[in-house]
């Protein structure tokens, strides 16, 4: 491992403004670059164009990895939860987020396991790994081993994270809208609030090691599935202790036979169905890291529970409508379901009807194929692509869902994601079918939907 990936991370709320400002000032930079280069080759570039070059996207992700926390985590999330519509480049950077974090220096580390064991916690392992396994947006990941024998990972919260969640979010919102990615009328403070809530408890160890008890109890006689058991004695709100499993990257899958990956991607899809419509709880970061694969075994490891959450009722019972619209192949009944589900506006559908009545036969048409749906066919992503353009060109119409929906779907899409990048195929509809106890009907003409 090079050593350029250890990197004090700024944890006094001065120096993590001067960051942002930055950040700012680079992509700033980046925009009167490329303006001049297109003017001089006789251009009139629109401000949005020169926001969104691949430059400034790096200058971005390359930040915000080296802030972490609050700042990281809403990038890793735009680039999971936007998919398919963001502009390419802007998406394949910020896909960086999901594995480009640095380490903390080993004398930052000391510092941080010395305020929460005291002086000599070394005495209490027989081994501490000093370099880290894993880090992420909010900490990073040691493998040590007790007196006892006992294998553990221990993970360890970078400091002054939580202390500069509320600051961080609206430094990056305030980014968005300087920017102008965000129209000056679209409000969002709602949401910001929210991802502030959620982040304050990911940032809680304690409450993530109950929610990892919870998940353990849910699925103790689900063979498909490992959960680690936190271990008490040496977890705090900064410091989380847990059975170390041993276990490889969800992505070795991709060598594995298929049926061994349908087999493995049915069990997370499974999962996310019965998080949605049957336990009522789900772990919404479908980040590819929480998931690790067992090839001896064929289990899945599941990690990270700090951004589990309940799902109300009406979530549920509203995606549990927009399916079932979408396994009778109703248009009509989709396009109320999508606006309960709080995807789109009544304004929207007012501004732009016909391109979401395209969008959905575009999407029945593909979704309603009868057999085995394969996630790697990709065939109808540019003109579902095309259509969304439309109507995101029109900035006034813009909509924000309401934020039970943003985290739920934000676990729908990644699982998604994941079952692309598998290239799995799987009963879909049947799967669907049976999670909200409704009939999978046989593949019908589109001769009603398309008008």
């Amino acid at each position: 491992m090079s050593g350029s990936r250890y990197r004090k991370v700024p944890s006094a709320r001065l120096s993590r403004l001067a960051a942002f400002g930055q950040l700012a000032g680079g992509v700033a930079g980046g925009v009167l670059a490329e303006g001049a280069r297109r003017l001089a080759r006789g251009e009139a570039p629109k401000l949005s164009d020169l926001l969104l070059t691949p430059g400034n996207a790096m200058r971005v992700a390359d930040q915000l990895s080296r802030l972490r926390g609050a700042a990281m985590k809403l990038g890793q999330m735009i680039s999971l939860d936007a998919g398919d519509v963001l502009p390419r480049e802007l998406s394949e950077i910020l896909s960086r987020l999901r594995d480009s974090a640095h380490y903390m220096p080993p004398a930052q580390l000391e510092r941080v396991l010395s305020a929460e064991w005291g002086a000599g916690w070394r005495s209490k392992f027989r081994h501490f790994g000093a370099q880290p396994i894993a880090a992420a947006s909010i900490g990073q990941v040691h493998k040590a081993v007790l007196p006892d024998g006992r294998v553990l990972a221990i993970k360890v919260q970078y400091p002054g994270i939580a202390a500069s969640i509320d600051a961080d979010v609206d430094n990056v919102a305030t980014l968005l809208r300087v920017s102008g990615l965000l129209p000056q009328g679209l409000d969002i403070n709602l949401q910001l609030s929210e991802a502030k809530r959620q982040l304050h408890e990911e940032s809680d160890y304690l409450r993530e090691a109950e929610m990892m008890q919870r998940y353990g109890k849910m699925l103790a006689d689900d063979d498909a599935f490992l959960v680690p058991q936190a271990y008490a004695p040496l977890s705090g709100r900064n410091v989380l202790a847990m059975d170390f499993i041993e276990a490889r990257p969800v992505e070795s899958l991709l060598t594995a036979p298929l049926e061994v990956r349908n087999k493995a991607m049915g069990a997370l899809l499974g999962l996310t169905l019965r998080e949605l419509f049957a336990f009522g709880f789900m772990q919404t970061d479908p980040n590819f890291a929480n998931f690790r694969w067992q090839a001896e075994t064929g289990k899945l490891v599941l990690l990270d529970f700090g951004a589990a959450r309940e799902v109300p009722v009406a979530t549920s019972e509203a995606y549990r409508r927009m399916m079932l619209a979408g396994l009778a192949e109703d248009r009509d009944a989709l396009r109320v379901a999508l606006t309960e589900v709080g995807f789109v506006s009544d304004q929207q559908l007012a501004r732009h009807g016909a391109a979401f009545d395209r969008m959905l036969d575009i999407l029945i048409a593909h979704l309603g194929k009868p057999g085995l749906f394969d996630f790697s066919d990709r065939s109808f992503v540019e003109r579902v692509r095309a259509e969304a353009e439309k109507v995101a060109a029109d900035r006034a119409s813009w909509h924000v869902p309401p934020v039970d929906t943003l985290f739920v779907q934000r676990k729908v899409s990644g699982t998604a994601l994941l079952a692309i990048r598998m290239k799995a195929q799987l009963t879909l509809r049947e799967m669907v079918a049976e999670a909200i106890g409704g009939d999978c009907p046989p593949q019908r003409t589109l001769r009603r939907a398309m008008g």
